[in-house]
């Protein structure tokens, strides 16, 4: 496998992609003495539909390529488009689920009042608001007590379900979720993880999932992008083989589930001894 390092013209996507990332490459500190390669002309798409997980090895710069993807942060060259369409700042038709929930969500506001509030500010109509709001919140199965309660009344899986519920009212084209399970116990992480499959598929949305946790990124995806250590770029792209129903006992201990966790886990040593992966090799 030869990790992707050359420079081409930027082509066009396919017309069945939902996001298309070209070449996209981040230095911060250009020009200084402080100069620093975040990530080095990285392409990937995703198609529509797709749930796609994102890992690589700690300090890959994940979590900068996705500020880039949302229009949080510039890159230095390279692009996003969604739906065609170039992203050049923070747009509608991506929505993000932040690791740190807790702190996107208003403690004064009720559940419903806190996953209302971006449609209220973008001018959606009181009626279309309150029918956006009671479907997203029965997509992460938040009932109407729980919708009428504040967020510091709940835990933090459900503080979560709150957060997904605001993303998700918005109808983005592309939902981003940067390691949003992180904070939570492994009892409730599992819990979410079949929560968000669900709403994947009950919704029909497109998402790109950022993550740490090899199996988690194994378990939810149809397909896994491998990053390299940085300078970043995109070391495999693995298609995951597995049943689209899936079960946090029955497919974790399956022998193809073991087979892709560890052939990504193989993936993430070698990028942690080559940095930017500019090694030839042949993928095991």
């Amino acid at each position: 496998m030869k990790a992707e390092t050359t420079k081409a013209p930027l082509e066009a996507p396919p017309s069945d992609v939902r996001l298309s990332v070209r070449q996209l490459r981040k230095v911060y500190g250009l020009g200084t003495p402080k100069e620093f390669e975040a990530v080095r002309s990285l392409s990937f798409d995703l198609h529509t539909g797709e749930f796609v997980c994102l890992v690589g090895p700690s300090g890959s710069g994940k979590t900068t390529l996705l500020k880039c993807i949302a229009g949080l942060l510039e890159p230095t060259s390279g692009e996003v488009r969604l739906d065609g369409k170039r992203v050049a700042g923070p747009t509608k038709g991506l929505a993000v689920v932040f690791q740190e929930y807790a702190r996107s969500l208003f403690p004064w506001m009720t559940v419903a009042a806190n996953v209302e509030l971006p449609l209220k500010t973008s001018g959606v109509p009181k009626a279309e608001r309150r029918e956006r709001v009671a479907t997203a919140l029965a997509a992460v199965s938040l009932d109407e007590a729980a919708a009428k309660r504040y967020p510091w009344q709940l835990s933090g899986g459900m503080q979560q379900r709150v957060a997904i519920a605001r993303a998700v009212a918005a109808r983005p084209s592309v939902l981003l979720m940067d390691e949003p399970f992180a904070a939570v116990d492994a009892q409730t992480r599992g819990e979410l993880e079949d929560l968000v499959r669900t709403v994947w598929k009950t919704l029909g949305m497109t998402i790109l999932f950022v993550t740490h946790d090899i199996d988690e990124s194994v378990y939810l995806g149809g397909r896994v992008v491998v990053l390299s250590s940085s300078p970043t770029v995109v070391q495999e792209d693995l298609p995951i083989d597995l049943p689209i129903e899936r079960d946090q006992v029955e497919t974790r201990s399956s022998r193809r589930f073991a087979e892709l966790r560890a052939h990504v886990y193989e993936e993430i040593q070698f990028a942690k001894n080559n940095k930017g992966g500019t090694k030839d090799r042949v993928a095991g």
